[in-house]
């Protein structure tokens, strides 16, 4: 994948989606997950959902994805922030915004270039998968 870029693109926001659910399949037990890949400004460019995946999982995944881009943060950043600073996400004004773990930004050379949003597993898990996926996707090269 090519690092000087300023936005993600569709093939590669697709390629992440298939590395997430492989992810999920080989290092979590086969479990299925959401997954959402959007823009550095939170609009979606891929998404699946694994067969069997629960329906819930479509607006999380895509609620981490959007909240990391939104935020310039993972999402477990984001919610170390509220628990830090005792406010509300809503405190934001943004009603799309979650603090729920599995949101992670994607940059290359520090500047956000995208985000990625993982729903069906436990909150650790979906951040995981989510900060692993960042890091391959453009590591900073600076």
């Amino acid at each position: 994948m090519p690092f000087e870029m300023d936005r993600i693109g569709r093939e590669h926001a697709q390629s992440l989606v298939v590395r997430a659910i492989g992810i999920a399949s080989a290092d979590y037990g086969d479990r299925p997950i959401c997954v959402s890949i959007c823009d550095a400004d939170g609009f979606l460019i891929a998404f699946a959902r694994a067969d069997g995946a629960p329906v819930r999982g479509i607006e999380i995944a895509q609620g981490k994805a959007y909240s990391a881009a939104r935020m310039g943060v993972s999402t477990s950043e984001f919610l170390a922030r509220i628990h830090r600073e005792n406010i509300a996400p809503a405190y934001f004004c943004d009603p799309r915004l979650t603090a729920l773990p599995g949101g992670a930004v994607i940059r290359c050379n520090r500047r956000p270039i995208g985000a990625i949003g993982i729903s069906g597993l436990t909150s650790k898990e979906d951040q995981a998968i989510a900060d692993l996926l960042a890091e391959e996707a453009a590591p900073d090269r600076s």
